[in-house]
C-alpha cells in the first residue's frame, strides 16, 4: 500500500492511499516515530454494513460521490452534468529542501472533468501540519462548487471527544469554552464577511478520558467566512475536523481551466495537553513574524476621542516620550470630515483645521522627541457623508434598487473590486510614503451586509485585503502593522502573517481583560498580543484593582499605554516610567519565550510565565476576594516554575535571593505573599 510519512519537529503524519486509490487516509498522526507502517489507532476492519468503505475511513478529503453519507470536503456540481466526484490517485510529488517538505497528491475524475491536488506542507522548526486543496475545472463548461473546504484531520477518540473552542463578543472575545462530544456533529461558522468575534476558526480535541494527554488541534488561516464541522462517533472511535471556507452569498463557480485553491488549514499535535498544543502553535507563530522590535506604544484614543488637536496631542507625546514610549500613535479623528464617528471615513487626508501648522510639521515635532509615529486607519470603512462616497457610491456593497444598512454609520468598501483595491492602497501608500510614519493600525468596524450577487465576493475581498498588506510591508518594511477589527475580529492565522502584532480586544479593564488574554494565548502567541494600561473599568467583571494590576496585565503581552496620561500627576508619570523600564528589560522574554498559564483568571490566582534562553519572567494576579481578616491564617499561592533548568540556579531580581532550580519546581515561590498586592512580577536570573 502507497505511504507517505511526513515529519516535523517533534511529531509524524504518515498518510495512505485506499487500496483502489479511490481517496488518501490518514494512518497516524502522533509522537515522531521512524517505522513507516506503523499500526496505528486509526486502523479498521472488518465489514461496513449500511454504508460504504469511505464512509467509515479517515479520509484526508472526502468528496461527495467517494463518500456518501459521512462527513463530506467537496460537493462539486456540473450545470447539466454529473453531481457528485468519483476520482482516483492520478500521480504524486514527494520533494524536500531546506527541511520543509511538501507533499501534492493528485485525484483525477474524467467523467466531471475535475482534478484536485491535495497539498501537504511540513517543517522540522514546528509541529504545524498546513494542509491545502487546489481544485481545477478541466471542462469547457462552469463548474460550481458547493462545498470546498481545505481538509480534514481525523483523530482517535475512543469513547468519545471534548472539543475546545473560542467564543465571545465585542468586549468579550477568546473566551474558553469546551463541549462533550460522543456522538454527532459540533459546528462553528462565521458568515460576517470577516474572521468574526462570535468563534476563531481554532479548535483542539482531546479523548474524553485522558484530559490531559494527547490534543490534536486545529485553525484555518482564512480572514474571511468560514466553517469548522467536528463529527464525533464513539462506536467508531474517531472524531473528524473539517475546515475551509464556507460560501455566503453564492457557490464558488470555476470557469473552463480555472483553479480554486483553499485556504490553508493548520493541525499539529502535541502529547501534553491544551498547554503544550498552544505552545506549539506559539512555536509555529514565531516563525511567521518578521524581524521587528514590536514598541510600546502610547494611543491617544481615551484621551482625546475624535477631539484631535495638534497641540494637545503634542502635549500628550511629551509626557509619552518622558515615561519611556517608544511610538506616539494618533488614533481616529486625525482625518477630514472625522468629528465624530458619523462621517470622513474614505477620506484619508489629514485635517488642515486639526493641524493648523501642516501635518508634516506636527509629525516631525512627535519625531523630534525620540518617537515613533503611528496613525489609525479603516480601510474598508466608508462614511456615508465622505468624499469618497459621494465620488463612488458604487464602490460600496449594495443592492440596487434596496436599503442599504448602516453600521456604525457606516458602509463597506468592495474590496473586492479592483479599482476600490487600487485606490485603498494607493490612499495608504501615499501616507506611509509622504510622512514619517512607522506604526499603521488597520481597523475593521462593521461585518458586511447586502454583498449583493457576484463571482466569489468574500474570496475577491479578501485577497485584495492580503495583497494589499503584502504590498505595504514589501514597499514599508520598517512600519510595524497592528491588526483589528473592533478589538479582535480579525484574529486568524493568515492575518498573523501578515500583521506584526494583533488587537485582541477593546475592553481594557483589568479583570475583563485578564481573561481575554487568557483565551487569545490558548492560540495566538504573546507577540501577537497588543495590551493596553488605562483608567477603563470594564464591561462585566468590574472590581476595583490596583495600577500594579493592570500593567501587570498588559505587561503579558505587547505592551501599551492608552490612558489619559494628560490628567496623571507627577507620581503617576513616575510610576509608568518605572512599569515600562522593567517591561523593556524582560520584553525579548515575554514575546519570544515559552509560555506556561498556571491556573484561570477566573479563580481567585493566576499567573502566566515565560522562559526564554537563561530568564524567567513570572506575572501574577490575585484575582479574587482579598483574605479579609488578619484573623484567620492565610497561605499564599505558590507558583511551580515550569520553564526552570532544574540542573541550574537562579537569582531573584526583586530580592537578590538564590534559588536551586530544582527547588523552584518542586517548592515552588510566593509571587504575592500578602493581601497588600494583587498582582507582580518575578524575574529569575540563572547565575
Amino acid at each position: 500500500m502507497t505511504r507517505w510519512a511526513l515529519r516535523t519537529a517533534t511529531t509524524s503524519y504518515q498518510v495512505r492511499l485506499a487500496p483502489d486509490g479511490a481517496w488518501a487516509e490518514l494512518a497516524y498522526w502522533g509522537p515522531a516515530v521512524e517505522e513507516t507502517l506503523v499500526p496505528g489507532p486509526l486502523e479498521y476492519a472488518g465489514p461496513t454494513p449500511y454504508s460504504t468503505a469511505a464512509d467509515v475511513a479517515a479520509c484526508e478529503y472526502a468528496p461527495f460521490g467517494v463518500r456518501h453519507f459521512a462527513q463530506l470536503d467537496l460537493i462539486a456540481e456540473r450545470e447539466g452534468g454529473v453531481r457528485g466526484t468519483l476520482w482516483r490517485h492520478s500521480g504524486d510529488d514527494l520533494a524536500d529542501k531546506d527541511g520543509t517538505t511538501e507533499l501534492r497528491l493528485r485525484f483525477a475524475d474524467a467523467s466531471q472533468r475535475l482534478t484536485a491536488t491535495l497539498c501537504y506542507r511540513v517543517s522540522r522548526d514546528h509541529d504545524v501540519v498546513e494542509r491545502w486543496a487546489e481544485i481545477t475545472n478541466e471542462a469547457d463548461t462552469p463548474l460550481r462548487l458547493e462545498r470546498s473546504r481545505s481538509a480534514a484531520f481525523t483523530m482517535p477518540t475512543p469513547g468519545g471527544a471534548r472539543l475546545h473552542y473560542l467564543h465571545g463578543r465585542w468586549a468579550q472575545e477568546f473566551q474558553t469554552g469546551q463541549v462533550e462530544l460522543r456522538h454527532g456533529r459540533f459546528t462553528l461558522e462565521n458568515r460576517l464577511g470577516v474572521t468574526g468575534l462570535a468563534h476563531s476558526p481554532w479548535l483542539a480535541v482531546q479523548p474524553l478520558d485522558e484530559p490531559d494527554g494527547p490534543t490534536w488541534s486545529t485553525a484555518l488561516a482564512w480572514s474571511g467566512s468560514w466553517a469548522i464541522d467536528a463529527d464525533a462517533d464513539s462506536a467508531e472511535g474517531v472524531t473528524r475536523v473539517s475546515l475551509g471556507r464556507l460560501p455566503v452569498e453564492a457557490a464558488i463557480e470555476l470557469a473552463p481551466g480555472e483553479t480554486f485553491t483553499s485556504p490553508p488549514a493548520c493541525g499539529l499535535y502535541s502529547p501534553d495537553g491544551l498547554a503544550g498544543a498552544a505552545r506549539a502553535w506559539h512555536a509555529y507563530q514565531r516563525g511567521l513574524r518578521r524581524d521587528v522590535t514590536l514598541p510600546v506604544v502610547y494611543n491617544s484614543w481615551f484621551a482625546t476621542e475624535f477631539r484631535v488637536r495638534a497641540d494637545e496631542q503634542i502635549q500628550l507625546a511629551r509626557k509619552a516620550a518622558a515615561i519611556g514610549v517608544e511610538t506616539f500613535v494618533v488614533d481616529d479623528g486625525w482625518f477630514v470630515g472625522r468629528d465624530d464617528d458619523r462621517g470622513g471615513l474614505g477620506d484619508w487626508e489629514p485635517d488642515p483645521a486639526k493641524f493648523p501648522g501642516g501635518f508634516d510639521r506636527f509629525v516631525a515635532q512627535v519625531r523630534e522627541l525620540g518617537l515613533g509615529f503611528g496613525l489609525w486607519v479603516e480601510p474598508e470603512g466608508v462614511s456615508p457623508r465622505s468624499r469618497l462616497y459621494a465620488e463612488h457610491p458604487d464602490w460600496v456593497y449594495q443592492v440596487p434598487g434596496r436599503p442599504m444598512t448602516t453600521i456604525r454609520n457606516q458602509y463597506v468598501l468592495n474590496l473586492g473590486r479592483a479599482d476600490a483595491a487600487a485606490w485603498a492602497h494607493a490612499a495608504l501608500d501615499r501616507l506611509l510614503s509622504r510622512y514619517d510614519i512607522s506604526y499603521l493600525k488597520w481597523d475593521m468596524n462593521r461585518p458586511m451586509t447586502e454583498r449583493g450577487a457576484g463571482a466569489d465576493l468574500d474570496g475577491r475581498h479578501v485577497a485584495n485585503y492580503y495583497a494589499i498588506l503584502e504590498a505595504l510591508r514589501r514597499d514599508h518594511p520598517g512600519v510595524v502593522v497592528e491588526g483589528c477589527a473592533a478589538g479582535g475580529g480579525r484574529a486568524d492565522l493568515a492575518t498573523v502573517a501578515r500583521c506584526d502584532v494583533l488587537w485582541p480586544s477593546d475592553n481594557t479593564g483589568p479583570l475583563d481583560r485578564l481573561v481575554v488574554q487568557h483565551g487569545f494565548l490558548q492560540a495566538f502567541a504573546p507577540h501577537l498580543m497588543s495590551s493596553w494600561v488605562t483608567d477603563d473599568p470594564g464591561f462585566f467583571a468590574t472590581s476595583p484593582r490596583s495600577r500594579d494590576f493592570r500593567y501587570v496585565t498588559a505587561m503579558a503581552g505587547v505592551l501599551g499605554i492608552g490612558a489619559d496620561i494628560s490628567a496623571w500627576d507627577q507620581e503617576r508619570l513616575d510610576e509608568a516610567a518605572r512599569w515600562i523600564s522593567l517591561y523593556r528589560s524582560v520584553r525579548d522574554v515575554v514575546q519570544l519565550g515559552e509560555v506556561h498559564r498556571h491556573g484561570d483568571p477566573r479563580g481567585p490566582f493566576y499567573a502566566v510565565e515565560y522562559a526564554r534562553d537563561d530568564t524567567v519572567v513570572l506575572l501574577s494576579w490575585r484575582t479574587g476576594h482579598a483574605r479579609g481578616s488578619a484573623t484567620h491564617v492565610s497561605r499564599p499561592p505558590r507558583v511551580r516554575p515550569r520553564g526552570v533548568d532544574p540542573a541550574a540556579r537562579y537569582r531573584r531580581r526583586d530580592d537578590d535571593s538564590r534559588h536551586s532550580g530544582a527547588a523552584l519546581a518542586a517548592a515552588g515561590l510566593a509571587p504575592l505573599p500578602d493581601d497588600t498586592t494583587d498582582a507582580s512580577v518575578v524575574i529569575l536570573d540563572r547565575v
